[in-house]
Order: C-alpha cells, then sequence, then structure tokens
C-alpha cells in the first residue's frame, strides 16, 4: 500500500513556527538578558506558548494549560519540554518585558517586508506612501486611562491605544507606539522618521499645524482632511485640467488660522463622492500631483483600517492574560507577530485564500501533521484523498 504523501512530519502549529528563526530569538533574548533569571520558561518558549494561545484563541490562563497539557505528547515539536504552568505564564507576562517582543516583531518585519512588498497585488496612489492611524483597545479595569467621561456610577474601564504606522506596500505596522486611550493622536506624529520625498496620509484627527510646517520644509508630503470648524481664507483658485476627474469640485491656495493666530499656507481640495453623496475636503502641502491623485492618496487610508479589522477579527484582544500593561503588551506583540507571518504564509499560498478563511483552517488544524501548503493550495482534493486512504486501511480490519 503506497504511504500518503499529504502528512508531514510535523504538525501545523510547527510549520507556521518555522517562518520564526529561533536564533533571532536566542539574539534578542541575549541583548535584552530577558533569560537571566530564567531556569526554565526561556524566552523562546514562552513565545511558542503565547503564539499557540492567539492562533488558537485561548482566552484564559485555565484554557492555556488545559489544552497544552492535552497536546503534551506533541509539545516537543514546539521546542517546549514541558507545558507550562498558569502560575509559570502568568508570572513570566509580568516579569519579561514586552520590549523583547517588540523587537522580535520588528526583526520579523526587516525579514520579510521586502517579500510582502514584492507580493502585494495591487500599488498604492504613489510610492513611498506611509498611513498613520490608531485603534483603541478596551480594557477589562482601569489598567490604563480610559477616554471621555467618568459614567455615572463612577467606575470607567481603560484603554491601551495603538499608534501605527505602516507602509502602504507592505500592509504591516512598521511603527508602533502604545499609550493610554486618553492621549491625543497627534502626538505620534513626532515619533514618526519619515524620509525627504515621502507622502504621508492620516485622518482629521492629527491635526498639527506646526507639524505641516516642519514637514513642508523637509520636502516631505502629507494628505488629510480639513476640519470642519477648521478657520481658513481662499488666496488662490487654481484650474482644473480637462484630464483631472469631474469629482473634483475645487483646488485652491489658502491660509488656515490656528488657535494661537499663527497663518499656515496649505492646499485645499473639494472632492465629490457620488456613492455617499458627500464632499470631502483635502488639505496638503503638494502642489504638483493633479487634485484626483491627491484624491485617491486618502483613499488608500483605508488600508490600515483593514489591517486593524483584520487583527481585532482573527486575533481578538478582548481577553488578556494577565492585568498588568506589560502583559496586555505582550499579548498584542504576539497577535501583531502573528498576523505577520500569516501574512506571509497566505501570499506564499499558490491558491488565494481569504485572510480569516486560511485562519480558520490553520486554527482548526493546529496539531495535525499535515503538509501547509500542500492542504492551502487543495484542500478538497487532499482532504478527500486523506480521508479515502485512511477508509482503505480500515477496510483491512473488516470482517
Amino acid at each position: 500500500m503506497s504511504k500518503s504523501k499529504n502528512f508531514s512530519g510535523q504538525p501545523i502549529i510547527k510549520q507556521v513556527l518555522n517562518f520564526i528563526n529561533p536564533k533571532e530569538i536566542h539574539r534578542t533574548a541575549k541583548k535584552h538578558n530577558s533569560d537571566r533569571y530564567t531556569k526554565k520558561f526561556t524566552t523562546y518558549e514562552h513565545l511558542t506558548t503565547m503564539i499557540f494561545t492567539v492562533i488558537s484563541g485561548c482566552s484564559s490562563l485555565r484554557e492555556v494549560s488545559s489544552i497544552m497539557l492535552a497536546c503534551e505528547g506533541k509539545i516537543n515539536h514546539l521546542g517546549l519540554k514541558d507545558f507550562p504552568k498558569r502560575s509559570t505564564l502568568s508570572d513570566a507576562n509580568r516579569r519579561r518585558s514586552s520590549k523583547v517582543f517588540a523587537d522580535i516583531y520588528h526583526s520579523l518585519y526587516e525579514q520579510y517586508c521586502h517579500f510582502l512588498s514584492d507580493s502585494r497585488p495591487s500599488e498604492p496612489a504613489v510610492k513611498n506612501l506611509k498611513i498613520i492611524d490608531s485603534s483603541t483597545i478596551p480594557l477589562f479595569s482601569d489598567i490604563l486611562k480610559g477616554v471621555g467621561r467618568n459614567p455615572l456610577n463612577g467606575k470607567r474601564k481603560g484603554g491601551i491605544k495603538m499608534h501605527t504606522m505602516i507602509n502602504a506596500r507592505e500592509d504591516v505596522p512598521c511603527l508602533i507606539k502604545f499609550s493610554s486611550a486618553a492621549t491625543h493622536d497627534h502626538t505620534f506624529l513626532k515619533e514618526l522618521d519619515l524620509k525627504k520625498g515621502s507622502f504621508v496620509v492620516f485622518d482629521k484627527g492629527y491635526v498639527d499645524y506646526q507639524q505641516y510646517q516642519e514637514w513642508t520644509l523637509k520636502d516631505i508630503y502629507f494628505v488629510t482632511r480639513q476640519k470642519d470648524n477648521a478657520r481658513y481664507t481662499s488666496l488662490e483658485e487654481f484650474d482644473i485640467p480637462d484630464n483631472v476627474d469631474d469629482a473634483v469640485l475645487k483646488d485652491e491656495k489658502i491660509v488656515l488660522a490656528d488657535n494661537n493666530g499663527g497663518e499656515f499656507q496649505l492646499r485645499r481640495i473639494a472632492f465629490w463622492h457620488e456613492e455617499k453623496h458627500k464632499v470631502y475636503e483635502f488639505i496638503t502641502n503638494n502642489y504638483e500631483l493633479p487634485a484626483d491623485k491627491i484624491a485617491g492618496i486618502y483613499k488608500n487610508r483605508w488600508q490600515i483600517e483593514t489591517m486593524f479589522k483584520r487583527l481585532k477579527q482573527n486575533f481578538p484582544l478582548k481577553y488578556f492574560l494577565g492585568d498588568n500593561q506589560n502583559a496586555i503588551e505582550i499579548q498584542i506583540w504576539t497577535s501583531l507577530i502573528i498576523q505577520l507571518v500569516m501574512l506571509v504564509i497566505q501570499r506564499k499560498a499558490e491558491k488565494k485564500w481569504a485572510y480569516s478563511n486560511m485562519m480558520s483552517v490553520i486554527r482548526y488544524h493546529l496539531m495535525t501533521y499535515i503538509d501547509l501548503f500542500k492542504f492551502l493550495k487543495n484542500p478538497d482534493s487532499k482532504w478527500e484523498d486523506i480521508t479515502t486512504k485512511n477508509m482503505d486501511q480500515l477496510s483491512l480490519f473488516d470482517p
């Protein structure tokens, strides 16, 4: 009887972990001395456990411990000597710095960013386009200051805000900063290190006229929406060429005034959105690109919204394995790490998969010994082949 070629010597979880170089993990651990006072639960074992937790969707320390105990005979594939106890994982999430996981993420980003850029199916409106936005993750207690007023009962949940910048060609974060939910978005703009000629796009919550002026002096271009209460005066209205989209209603140079009386000259574009029956007003410091191209740049901003949606839908950040900021950040960094790895797997797969569908398949077969990419290429025929061979083997024992 011929042996099935569909099975693998490693479960799917190990094939996923193969995209993470253990030597890089050890190098990062040595850099941060994160294994200095550790006898058993090393940084690599901690990361592996958290990845298993995030992919499988565990919501408590007890659940993690129970599921991994059930897989005790297979955990040697994960590089684990023993399954982690609840107290061990809880202590590690509290004591081991989240900066270790941040560095692991950034090393993986450097490793795969060129592949993700080259394999992207569509091109952004301009080269060197960076997209900025933030996403607030509500917490079960007031660990970090929440946004808004205190409720009538005097209790308010905390929240952690994830300030993020992505390269439009890569679709994964290249810069991430955490703060309390009450922190204003525009403070993140000072964290950016943009090169000359770069384009950056963000929504109107990031208004900071002083920062706009600094970028203009450095030949860094931005596109954002004009705030509804902005005070401005029109200086010059530009002609709209015939080859520009008819949705462009106005293209002009304006003077904006801030609360301190400072004045700033920018370009304002009014654009009619037919589907929403709404006029969008964009401001930018770039006068070279056509007006409809500026609108196209802002349209690329929704790419980061898609990234946040993908992260929260596939790796729900509702239940955390710790009640301290460090544990929360570790879990978020782990979700970002596995999101990046899974995006690489999605791009490498020969069959086009929706990200959520691929995640569901992998989550369901984490400990199954089956070749991941062969299965992703043609899951129906491979699964039929596997089950047929199993039925043939069972028939040998039938009376």
